[in-house]
């Protein structure tokens, strides 16, 4: 029986298992496949404090070695259910069950990618899912989005910034953004749209040359270094959700402290309802949640 069991080891995880060791909690980390989670896919993070550049896995890193120095237990599974006990919480993987007074669900959310060519093998390599971690990389440059929802008009108005050019592919014959937002991309002489736009294949030999699409039936390619892909994300957390409310994106849905709708359960980083997506409000999730946990634990 553990104190405290947090599932999923990206940021919000890590720091987890760090604020509850150092509470003196008894701590099992639950990890499905590596450490670090998105923040691994970008190879420079220059927006994360103390740091004017550091690759995603190099910080991974550091965490996990801070967590393992700490004193928590790990285990690489992956969590497929839980289950609240007489005692407690059961959380059953595809390698064990394990039980926890306290349960700390950081799952992610993964981005929802296109499945064609050339995609996995060009991720942080020219493909990219966040205009804000990896946009100043590609400065002067052109660029462009695949999407046309919220997300996609919100990367495309902030490259705008630093680009010479951004060309937004959208598979339908509009723009399903907010207003506001469908404003600003049709107003600023940077940003162009491609409607009807399916994207085929990322082209490129270690990096990034051209995205290829199709409109109307037509093959065309447009060269880029940078292509992002803004078409939706997918929670992790709805997977748990007979046990811990979740809203209609499977996000679970957690207060301000990250409590869940379950009494010991506490949701952090970017499987919960919240507005901003990045390393450092992870971070801060993952420490309001252990927190949350210890508090909860020293009043049963």
């Amino acid at each position: 029986m553990f104190d405290i069991i947090v599932v999923g080891a990206g940021p919000a995880g890590l720091t987890a298992a760090i604020y509850g060791c150092r509470a003196g909690k008894s701590v099992l980390l639950i990890e499905k496949s590596g450490f670090g989670g998105q923040m691994t896919n970008s190879p420079k993070i220059e927006n994360y404090p103390a740091f004017t550049s550091v690759s995603g896995t190099e910080l991974a890193d550091r965490m996990v070695e801070q967590v393992m120095a700490q004193g928590a237990e790990v285990e690489f599974a992956e969590a497929n259910k839980i289950s609240k006990t007489e005692n407690g919480f059961l959380v059953e993987t595809d390698n064990g069950s394990y039980f926890g007074d306290s349960v700390i669900i950081a799952v992610g959310a993964k981005h929802r990618r296109l499945g064609v060519p050339g995609e996995d093998a060009l991720i942080g390599n020219g493909v990219s899912f966040c205009a804000v971690c990896d946009g100043a990389f590609f400065a002067g440059q052109e660029v462009c989005v695949i999407g046309g929802g919220n997300s996609a008009l919100q990367e495309a108005i902030q490259l705008s910034e630093n680009c010479s050019a951004v060309t937004v592919l959208q598979n339908l014959d509009r723009l399903t953004g907010e207003g506001k937002l469908i404003e600003a991309v049709l107003s600023s002489p940077k940003i162009k749209v491609i409607y009807g736009a399916a994207v085929t294949e990322f082209v490129g030999k270690g990096e990034l040359s051209g995205v290829k699409y199709t409109v109307n039936g037509e093959n065309l390619l447009l060269p880029v270094k940078g292509a992002f892909v803004a078409v939706g994300l997918i929670p992790e957390a709805g997977r748990f959700a007979e046990v811990i409310a979740t809203d209609n994106y499977g996000c679970g849905i957690a207060d301000e402290g990250c409590a869940s709708s379950m009494e010991g359960i506490f949701i952090a980083g970017d499987c919960r309802t919240k507005t901003v997506r990045q390393v450092s409000t992870a971070i801060g999730d993952g420490a309001c949640a252990a927190l949350a946990a210890c508090k909860y634990l020293e009043n049963r």
